[in-house]
């Protein structure tokens, strides 16, 4: 369970962290992607692994993970966009392959709509050393998730479908974190809350840390840098402008 923040009040910023999303990498390099991730300053890295059933694309599973922690010390995040039955069958694998090099809790993330027991699955997460998190696609209200908010680290509010990266940014999601947000500060929860899907160092990162969020997971426009440092770089510096007041208006 989530241990409160005595410090939580209206108005004040949760530290912004970055997060790469690995999809447009290349997967026959995997490990040096990673290493260079850690090189360019991002706070986690993303895994998304897919099953082909709970969205209609196939990635990879724990062992890919797993691969990968030899070659960074970057905390990882397993998003699991993937059927109940795999959730809870695969779970432990996918809790250990999450793990930091020293053996610290991993974020992994189920999403609210594939689990029909998702009391369970947070709370395994939770007894099998991970850090719980839980996932709202777009169509999904908060109300889904108000009952888990005491169990939970992180909200991942999608702000496009999940399956494929390089999607747009859906702008309604912005009521959705702002009523997370004050869901946390009222009843003084030690929770971040996440966005992923379309998030780019412009408007669209911008008015999400305005309304709340403080983790941005980014694909394509992180990988779309020059160099990964940059695209880290620029997605901090929108963000905490953002929390500080100088907010980027969506474009006409």
């Amino acid at each position: 369970m989530s241990q409160t923040n005595t410090s939580n009040q209206h108005g004040v910023n949760r530290p912004v962290q970055i997060i790469p999303s690995v999809l447009p990498a290349d997967w026959a390099n995997m490990g040096d992607c990673v290493r260079k991730l850690e090189k360019a300053g991002v706070d986690r890295i993303q895994f998304d692994v897919m099953d082909g059933n709970f969205v209609p694309n196939l990635t990879f599973g724990p062992e890919m993970i797993s691969a990968c922690r030899k070659y960074t010390d970057v905390p990882f995040e397993t998003q699991l966009m993937v059927s109940q039955y795999n959730c809870e069958t695969m779970l432990e694998s996918y809790v250990k392959a999450s793990m930091g090099s020293k053996g610290e809790p991993g974020v992994v993330i189920a999403h609210a709509e594939a689990n029909t027991h998702l009391h369970r699955v947070l709370g395994r997460i939770k007894d099998l050393g991970g850090s719980p998190s839980v996932a709202l696609n777009p169509h999904t209200p908060f109300e889904m998730i108000r009952n888990v908010m005491d169990m939970v680290d992180h909200v991942l509010v999608m702000t496009v479908n999940p399956g494929f990266g390089g999607q747009a940014y859906i702008p309604t999601m912005l009521n959705k974190i702002r009523e997370i947000r004050e869901f946390i500060l009222k009843n003084n929860l030690n929770v971040d809350i996440e966005v992923d899907g379309g998030i780019k160092a412009n408007w669209t990162i911008s008015q999400c840390a305005d309304a709340g969020a403080n983790c941005f997971i980014a694909g394509s426009g992180m990988f779309a840098y020059p160099s990964l440092k940059e695209g880290c770089d620029e997605l901090r510096k929108v963000a905490i402008e953002a929390q500080n007041g100088n907010v980027l208006a969506e474009p006409n």
